[in-house]
């Protein structure tokens, strides 16, 4: 059996690499940050360590004992957490990358927890090199679009609204419009689009040329 001791150490080196992992998506500003990176590895070398133990406890009663059976249900309960982390904003959806983190790194809790302590640093480097390095090359050298929704307020003419169409077609990758509701007492239309821009495009860029547009008279990027 793992001393208990030896089931500490390994936990405590799981908590440094979730640690790792767990600032970097802090700084991004995701859901899942340091605590909850921290928290599952360590859950995660537990249930490795625990099941490793309860198997060499319990051999002469189940000599079959699998001791990779309690940690195997870690890989498949984990996926809630990864679901809790992808968020929808409007078209957008982030937390895709920290969901696959969290998954990850509850395998390397796992590989901490059956004593594979360099392979679980070794991976958690890779991890760190793919969500810092390759973050930094991909904005570097990957036009990226971005997804902003622009809600505006014009009169209800046709042509207005013709108008309005023909620039945002000018300026974006790609829209559509989400809806567009009419106040006849007003006599104005509130119209949302979900504007797809390249990163060089700034949002002020299609403000300007929405807003110069006659008849138009609001406008705003969410």
């Amino acid at each position: 059996m793992i001393p208990d001791l030896e089931v500490i150490l390994r936990v405590s080196i799981a908590a440094l690499l979730g640690a790792a992992v767990g600032f970097e998506r802090e700084r991004q500003g995701q859901p899942a940050g340091l605590r909850t990176h921290m928290i599952l590895v360590i859950g995660a070398a537990l249930m490795m360590t625990l099941s490793i133990n309860l198997a060499m406890q319990f051999q002469p009663m189940v000599p079959n004992g699998d001791p990779a059976r309690l940690a195997a249900q870690v890989v498949s309960g984990i996926g809630f957490l990864g679901a809790g982390a992808i968020l929808r904003y409007g078209a957008t959806i982030k937390g895709l990358t920290t969901a696959t983190s969290l998954w990850t790194m509850a395998g390397v809790g796992l590989a901490v927890g059956a004593g594979h302590i360099l392979v679980a640093v070794a991976v958690t480097l890779l991890i760190l090199a793919v969500l810092i390095l390759l973050n930094i090359l991909e904005k570097k050298f990957i036009d990226v679009a971005i997804t902003v929704i622009l809600r505006v307020e014009s009169d209800s003419q046709p042509e207005t609204l013709a108008a309005i169409h023909k620039v945002i077609q000018k300026v974006c990758k790609s829209y559509s419009l989400n809806f567009s509701s009419r106040q006849v007492e007003h006599g104005s239309t509130t119209s949302e689009f979900t504007i797809k821009l390249k990163p060089r495009k700034q949002a002020i860029e299609l403000l300007d040329a929405v807003t110069a547009v006659s008849g138009v008279k609001a406008a705003r990027v969410a």
